[in-house]
């Protein structure tokens, strides 16, 4: 038995080697690949494409209907290769303007940003996609808890890009606290497994199911949505149901 477990934990740590190893040349090749898209260039956040992509409806053309969206982006830089940024935007209804929530890593004060943008802005000079939409019956209510989770999110003064808390923890715990929304944020939301090491079980991002996750490092989420998913030094693997495909890192999801 004590020889069986010997090789049990020299398996567990070459497999930890070979992820790192797998996730540090990623991250090389994700470098390259910037540069290259970029003839060399620098990247300059003042000169990217900040305009609206024409994805979100346009509110004064639905004053008495309540919405609420989630997008996400490839992040900044070269980390655009590896993981996306999220954010969310809604009204409700009589409301002729969008309110975003999310996080980001600089700026002073709180890293909970509201209207720090147009609502479906390019990020990091990159098309957004739209994750999620909810209009109508509901919605009203959904805010109510949205707007809850925003005030009620742990890390304020916290932000680390790697492994969390980030802006997919924070859109992560409003999935959490609003199971309504029924968030399936993309394998490559690296953050969204987050959970300090006190707290390490407890709902799923999508609020719909469970998870146990160790500084979201470690760990496995299953639910409705989130499929079997799991978490290894920050790169998720799994199977969605709702519909069948793949959860993989750097992908997001296949097909």
């Amino acid at each position: 038995m004590k020889r069986f477990a010997k090789i049990f934990l020299r398996a567990l740590k070459g497999a930890g080697v070979i992820f790192a190893l797998g996730f540090g040349v990623a991250l090389l090749l994700g470098g390259g690949l910037s540069a290259w898209h970029n003839d060399g260039r620098r990247i300059d956040w003042r000169t990217m494409p900040r305009r609206s992509a024409g994805l979100a409806p346009d509110p004064k053309k639905h004053v008495d209907t309540a919405i609420v969206q989630v997008y996400v982006a490839p992040t900044y830089g070269w980390r655009g290769y590896v993981a996306v940024h999220p954010w969310l935007i809604y009204k409700r209804a009589g409301q002729t303007a969008f309110t975003r929530y999310e996080v980001i890593g600089w700026g002073g004060g709180s890293v909970v940003k509201r209207n720090a943008d147009l609502p479906d802005a390019f990020w990091a000079g990159k098309r957004p996609r739209l994750l999620i939409e909810h209009r109508g019956a509901g919605v009203e209510a959904m805010i109510n808890r949205i707007e809850a989770a925003v005030r009620s999110y742990p890390y304020p003064r916290e932000y680390r890009s790697y492994p969390g808390p980030n802006s997919n923890t924070f859109i992560a715990h409003i999935g959490r606290e609003t199971p309504a929304l029924a968030l399936d944020l993309p394998a490559n939301a690296i953050g969204k497994d987050y959970r300090p090491l006190a707290h390490p079980f407890g709902r799923s991002p999508s609020g719909s199911g469970g998870q146990v996750s160790l500084l979201g490092m470690l760990g496995l989420s299953v639910g409705p949505e989130e499929g079997f998913e799991a978490n290894v030094l920050g790169l998720n693997f799994g199977i969605d149901v709702r519909p069948l495909g793949l959860r993989l890192p750097f992908a997001g999801r296949l097909p």
